[in-house]
């Protein structure tokens, strides 16, 4: 007999229990964590050991594959109706086939594999939900981010301060023409080589520049009021063209024609595979015509001046097909829309400070928007239906719009003087602006054709400052 069997524990019936005492309590618990521990054979010192309970979640469970009874809904479950919403909040609209919170649906085991879903991070908020009650059906975008500072800026010496020229275009081959003075300066957007195109001459001055479409051969409007066809390629100029009797301000290349715009209030139209300096000549403004464009089907040309009027002119026509004069003060921004046929925009100087909308189609005025500043310039995006503005009095700024709610997407300041020259890089996505404080500043503004937070490889970094000259 062992002689410990005295020591036995009373019935619990008894009236005396034995109470362990706190030693006892502790050294059970330590002995408890050893075996925990040692129970691993080979015992990392840096692993460390986590408890916790594990909940099922029985509205998952397939009960009929043990053949269990399902069990009836408990009285836990009388807020319902609010995990409803919480699961139409982040998992979107209810399904026929009804799926538990977690994400798992109640006709599958819990445990069978499912490739996980791909979803936005606005889907996962309970506040956003695509269809839902008492959540608002509009789906929400992340605001496209434009970056307020250029990542790049040209000193321009000469960059002249007058309102009706056109100094600055940007080519199909990715080069930039400027007018300075009386030169005509190059520069290659992707290695950054400035090259001289031309020289004038102390007695005449650059009033516009235009780039064909092919973008290897570059019109030049002078004061003298003679049209100069450069081989940009090889820096020889192949004809020269007359005509008006004042500066040329304006250029515009067509299909087949060369359109230039005059102070003698005229537009000549010139082919240059005539041996005629110009095959016909529009009549119409009463003033200097300081805008001009053709359209992208190369059908429409429209035409602005300082005698506040914008004219539409057909392919043969030398009388205006349309007349608008709603604007108050010189018209030279203009621009056709890319993404709708016979859409234009026009801007109107100090005293208008307007942006309208035109359909060349229907001739019908289709809105207006009070920019509160000087209208200089006016280009549409090709890749989103989006239009940059820049400005003189008395703000200076750049201002990116949304189309048609006309919705502010950036407003950028740097230029000092009126923001007179802008022009668009052949993919879309950046723009050069020029004034009259001598400085060519670069911007993205507009995204990629297919990612609208692409960034443009021709202002992806940062060059700092440099000279064009």
């Amino acid at each position: 007999m062992d002689p410990t069997a005295s020591n036995v524990t009373p019935p619990a019936n008894s009236s005396s229990q034995i109470i362990p005492s706190p030693s006892s309590v502790k050294v059970s618990l330590e002995s408890r964590i050893n075996r925990l521990i040692n129970a691993n054979q080979s015992p990392s010192p840096s692993r460390s050991i986590y408890s916790d309970r594990f909940i099922p979640s029985r509205s998952g469970s397939n009960f009929a594959l043990f053949d269990l009874a399902s069990p009836s809904p408990s009285k836990e479950d009388g807020a319902g109706s609010y995990a409803t919403l919480l699961r139409a909040a982040m998992f979107g609209p209810e399904t026929p086939e009804k799926r538990d919170i977690t994400g798992f649906s109640t006709s599958r085991n819990i445990f069978r594999f499912k490739t996980e879903t791909n979803r936005c991070l606005n889907s996962f908020s309970p506040f956003v939900s695509d269809d839902g009650p008492g959540v608002s059906h509009a789906p929400i975008k992340a605001l496209r981010k434009v970056s307020r500072s250029p990542y790049k800026v040209l000193d321009a010496p000469a960059l002249q301060d007058d309102f009706y020229l056109n100094l600055v275009d940007w080519s199909a081959q990715n080069v930039l023409a400027v007018g300075l003075g009386n030169c005509v300066y190059l520069w290659n957007a992707c290695s950054s080589k400035v090259t001289k195109l031309c020289d004038l001459g102390a007695d005449d001055s650059v009033c516009s520049v235009g780039w064909a479409f092919r973008g290897t051969h570059l019109a030049v409007g002078t004061s003298s009021g003679k049209v100069q066809i450069w081989d940009a390629s090889r820096c020889k100029r192949t004809r020269t063209m007359e005509g008006h009797r004042l500066r040329v301000g304006a250029l515009a290349w067509g299909s087949s024609v060369l359109s230039s715009g005059s102070r003698d209030k005229s537009i000549l139209q010139r082919d240059i595979r005539c041996q005629e300096d110009h095959v016909s000549k529009l009549a119409g403004h009463k003033s200097e015509v300081c805008g001009l464009k053709w359209s992208y089907d190369n059908r429409e040309l429209a035409s602005g001046g300082n005698d506040n009027r914008l004219f539409v002119w057909n392919q043969h026509s030398t009388q205006p097909v349309l007349k608008y004069s709603e604007h108050t003060a010189a018209v030279k921004a203009i621009a056709w829309s890319p993404h709708v046929h016979g859409l234009l925009a026009s801007g109107g100087g100090t005293a208008d400070r307007c942006i309208r909308f035109w359909n060349t189609t229907t001739n019908t005025h289709l809105s207006s928007i009070d920019t509160c500043s000087q209208v200089c310039n006016l280009a549409w995006s090709k890749n989103v239906n989006e239009l940059v503005s820049t400005h003189g009095y008395s703000q200076n700024q750049i201002i990116v719009w949304k189309y048609p709610t006309m919705s502010k997407i950036a407003t950028l300041t740097g230029h000092t003087y009126r923001v007179l020259y802008l022009a668009v890089s052949p993919d879309g996505q950046t723009i050069v602006t020029g004034a009259g404080d001598e400085t060519l500043r670069f911007w993205n503004v507009f995204p990629s054709p297919k990612s609208q937070n692409t960034d443009s490889d021709i202002g992806s970094s940062f060059f700092g400052r440099t000279t064009i000259r």
